[in-house]
């Protein structure tokens, strides 16, 4: 038997973003069990201030609707803003791009087809197929960026567990752009804020937007070593 270490590193490297998805419902033992691993998530002074939304079944096929509608109306409503202008010249602009034009080559669209560009970032919005998405909101502490941070704790162990079990989620930021669509749907009060939500299920293996893996930057480039020999030099 593997030991726990090398089992969680073969677990954490095998994890990938899926866009395309069986449409077949999960157990609801194997989502419980996905919700309770998430749960033990750390957080500041234990507050774990993330309530979670999970929609499936008719719900899902209706709020899917809403939020296609507010795309075609142009009815967007953040609650935390979001520009790829914000990302600046350099680095982090160079891997969005990077990420964006492996995606659409994987998909077939040229650069210049702007409508078929647009029909799959819509995709988004009908949940790439998956059968449930939960949705991550959040109290406002502050400047609300600790909680934030505790969100994104909560969604690391999240993904973890889906791919724990042998199943597959992506986080979607675009869900965050229709945050008042979503509440008014699911009753959600105003004072909670929508962060993101993660679209979940089993990953449909003949989808073309899972036939790639995006890469990630050598450790060199991220981690910044103090009094730390020999950890990137592999000595």
């Amino acid at each position: 038997m593997p030991s726990t270490a090398s089992t969680f590193s073969d677990l954490v490297r095998s994890r990938r973003s899926v866009r395309g998805f069986l449409p077949t419902p999960l157990s609801p033992s194997d989502i419980r069990g996905v919700l309770e691993d998430a749960q033990t998530a750390p957080s500041n002074c234990n507050t774990q201030p993330w309530t979670v939304h999970v929609v499936s079944g008719a719900e899902r096929d209706a709020l899917s609707g809403h939020l296609l509608k507010a795309d075609e109306e142009g009815r967007f409503s953040y609650d935390f803003t979001f520009d790829y202008a914000d990302f600046g010249e350099g680095s982090y602009l160079d891997r969005a791009h990077q990420h964006a034009a492996t995606l659409y080559q994987a998909l077939g669209i040229p650069r210049s087809d702007r409508r078929a560009r647009k029909a799959a970032a819509r995709e988004n919005l009908a949940f790439f197929g998956a059968p449930h998405i939960a949705f991550l909101f959040m109290p406002t502490f502050g400047d609300g960026v600790r909680a934030a941070g505790d969100i994104g704790m909560y969604a690391q162990s999240f993904l973890l567990a889906l791919a724990a079990r042998g199943l597959d989620g992506i986080p979607q930021t675009m869900l965050g752009f229709y945050a008042d669509t979503i509440r008014e749907h699911l009753g959600v009060p105003k004072e909670l804020k929508l962060l993101f939500g993660i679209s979940f299920g089993t990953a449909d293996v003949t989808a073309p937007a899972n036939s790639f893996r995006m890469g990630r930057i050598p450790l060199e480039q991220s981690v910044v070593l103090h009094g730390t020999p020999g950890v990137l030099d592999g000595q």
